[in-house]
C-alpha cells in the first residue's frame, strides 16, 4: 500500500473542481425542471383562491361541487388553475354603472 500525502493546495483544487461541477449540475437541473412561476400556467391551492376571491372554504367547496370552478386533486391537495379562475371572472363580469366625479 502506497501512502499519498495531500497538501492544502490539493484540497483547494479539489474544492474548486467540486463546486464547479455542482454549479453546472444545478444549472442543468433547473433548466429541466423550471420553477412553478416559470411555467405557462400557475396553479393555486385552496387557501390562495379563498384569499384571492375573498370567499370562505365552504363557498369554495360549493363552487367546486356545482362545477363553477374546475380543479385538480393530487394526493389530497386541491389545485386550481389561475388561468381558469381568470376566465371564470371574465365570463361572469357584469356591467355596472360608471359614476363620474364632477
Amino acid at each position: 500500500m502506497s501512502l499519498q500525502i495531500l497538501t492544502r493546495e490539493d484540497l483547494d483544487v479539489f474544492k474548486t473542481e467540486l463546486f464547479s461541477e455542482l454549479k453546472s449540475y444545478l444549472s442543468e437541473s433547473t433548466n429541466v425542471n423550471p420553477k412553478k412561476d416559470e411555467l405557462n400556467g400557475k396553479w393555486l391551492k385552496s387557501h390562495q383562491v379563498q384569499r384571492m376571491l375573498a370567499i370562505s372554504p365552504g363557498t369554495l367547496q360549493n363552487l367546486r361541487i356545482n362545477g363553477t370552478i374546475p380543479y385538480t386533486k393530487i394526493g389530497g391537495v386541491i389545485f386550481y388553475s389561475l388561468e381558469d379562475i381568470n376566465i371564470i371572472l371574465q365570463r361572469n363580469k357584469r356591467n355596472a354603472p360608471f359614476n363620474e366625479k364632477s
